[in-house]
């Protein structure tokens, strides 16, 4: 998903070059991007970042690096953020707080959430936990889901753009407590809250759904796509 700034919204007429290079400017002509993506999240966000910005997107925050598996083979100027200190990033802090991220100092930010709280851990999956942030709660004083997650994040993210800067989101859909959740709606109403404008949508499709040995009946259907 893709979210734009007020300021982004009010000056759509606004001239790319004059605040770029010609190198910048070139790489933003125009060139259709599809509203379904079958390659890896790295090559999308290459896609995004030449197809939506009005302003340069760098340096552009991770706010959720992790391994930092978006940017292999990446030449971006990318800051990477994560709470887990294991990871050695640049920033080591909570994204709903960001302390010490200065105001207006990025033209991305990319944000990969946890998508599965601890009842759909797969302990036979080596690095479930990290991948997908299984350790995070998702239980009945959350509602059954992470969606509470988003809103100090947005705060922070609206915060630490540049004007006219871009929230790039990778949202997936979940199932608890038996019954469909839907973070991506969630995430899009709590964006324009925080004052953001979703401007697109892409559905990214993986190589087959998420399965698990814990799971011996299935009532919903396995969903291998996110948003």
């Amino acid at each position: 998903m893709t979210f734009k700034t007020p300021e982004q919204i009010a000056e759509t007429s606004f001239d790319y070059e004059s605040e770029s290079t010609p190198q910048v400017a070139e790489q933003m002509q125009y060139q259709p991007i599809s509203s379904v993506w079958e390659g890896s999240d790295g090559e999308l966000l290459e896609v995004m970042f030449k197809f939506y910005p009005s302003i340069p997107p760098e340096p552009i925050l991770d706010a959720t690096y992790n391994r930092g598996r978006f940017w292999k083979g990446s030449d971006r100027n990318e800051i990477s953020m994560d709470i887990d200190p294991k990871f050695k990033t640049m920033i080591v802090g909570d994204n709903r707080r960001m302390e010490g991220v200065p105001d207006s100092a990025f033209g991305a930010v990319v944000y990969d959430p946890p998508h599965v709280g601890p009842q759909g851990r797969d302990k036979s999956r080596k690095k479930f936990d990290e991948d997908f942030g299984a350790t995070v709660e998702c239980g009945k004083e959350q509602n059954w889901t992470l969606s509470y997650l988003y809103p100090p994040f947005l705060e922070q993210a609206k915060r630490v753009l540049k004007p006219r800067g871009l929230l790039f989101a990778k949202i997936t859909d979940m199932v608890n407590c038996h019954r469909s959740r839907w973070p991506h709606c969630d995430f899009m109403r709590m964006a324009d809250e925080a004052g953001f404008t979703v401007c697109d949508l892409i559905v990214k499709m993986r190589t087959g759904p998420m399965t698990s040995d814990k799971w011996k009946t299935a009532h919903h259907a396995r969903k291998r796509h996110c948003f």
